[in-house]
């Protein structure tokens, strides 16, 4: 009985470790190949990520290790409009990392819960307590704070994570609607996401001129490079597969904030690590608020996981803000 209460619990955290290390580990993985080594297409190394998925999982579909349903009309029916918010979330998430430094970027990242917020109150129709919104509205407050003092500003790097931010929004939560229809699986999501823009995304790159960029790179034969590339490669599959863990066993904000909670690590570190971090009182300042907004979150959703049950609402889980609400009605 005690295994039963505790196994659930332990599923979400697991899950959610998971997310933020994988997360975390990829963040440092390409800033080191896009910035410190100066690869100079992140629409490549996004190409590289895409064809890691589509790989690793066709061969466990054909050695039986996974399965999911083979592709028909029916199957891009239950899949749309997942991958065009995948590439949009690889691609422009790339382009951010390579543009911002990475206390930016982590920081304007935080945009993304208030989206994740809004949507799951649009589309899974759950609305989040009065505690959880307001340890996210601290993180805005303390990204805009961060931005309006920004003195390393790229306009088109901002442009490209509020685009990322965006993404993952509808990501996460479409992402949810689609594992509770039990049409495809976590597997089939994950693959046909991959396989379905592997081809507009290898147009794109050649149409755009990057495949003769990377061509012309010459450091394809420094190892440790090429390491850390295979390394981007291959923690894009992996990334993937943690994202649609989290959300399975959480919910689609939970696994949003996640992502930016690792960064509380990412930011620190990336004051050092990458070399493009301009420091100013009040831009730390403000990183400094929206970090601790995103710890007060934390707290409020994992500390009384272990006690509450798994309630159903249109396809989402349900965590102890809302129960409240759905206990009052």
């Amino acid at each position: 009985m005690e295994h039963t209460e505790t196994s659930p619990y332990v599923r979400r955290v697991g899950s959610a470790l998971f997310y933020g290390l994988s997360s975390m580990l990829i963040v440092l993985v390409n800033k080191s190949v896009l910035t410190s080594y100066g690869f100079p297409s992140f629409q490549i190394l996004g190409l590289g990520q895409i064809i890691a998925g589509v790989i690793v999982l066709g061969l466990a579909k054909v050695f039986h290790i996974v399965s999911f349903p083979d592709l028909s009309m029916d199957t891009l029916r239950k899949v749309w409009p997942l991958p065009v918010f995948y590439i949009m979330n690889l691609i422009f998430g790339l382009g951010g990392t390579k543009k911002l430094s990475l206390p930016m970027f982590t920081v304007l990242r935080r945009f993304s819960i208030l989206f994740t917020m809004i949507l799951e109150y649009f589309i899974l129709k759950v609305k989040a307590g009065f505690t959880v919104q307001f340890s996210v509205y601290l993180m805005i407050i303390g990204t805009a704070v961060a931005a309006g003092s920004d003195l390393a500003f790229d306009f088109v790097g901002y442009l490209y994570i509020f685009l990322n931010d965006l993404a993952t929004a509808a990501n996460a939560v479409y992402t949810k609607q689609k594992l509770d229809s039990k049409g495809l699986g976590k597997y089939g999501l994950m693959y046909y996401n991959s396989l379905l823009m592997l081809l507009p995304t290898l147009v794109f790159t050649v149409y755009d001129g990057e495949i003769v960029k990377a061509m012309q790179y010459d450091q394809w034969f420094e190892p440790l490079f090429l390491l850390q590339f295979l390394l981007s490669c291959v923690m894009g599959f992996v990334l993937n597969y943690s994202i649609i863990l989290c959300t399975h066993f959480n919910s689609p904000l939970t696994t949003t904030i996640v992502g930016v909670l690792k960064n509380l690590f990412v930011t620190y570190i990336g004051m050092v690590f990458g070399g493009d971090y301009v420091f100013s009182v009040l831009n730390f300042t403000g990183i400094n608020i929206s970090v601790f907004g995103s710890i007060v979150y934390t707290y409020v959703t994992f500390s009384q996981k272990k006690k509450q049950p798994t309630h159903k609402v249109t396809g989402s889980v349900i965590d102890e803000t809302s129960i409240k609400k759905i206990v009052t009605q």
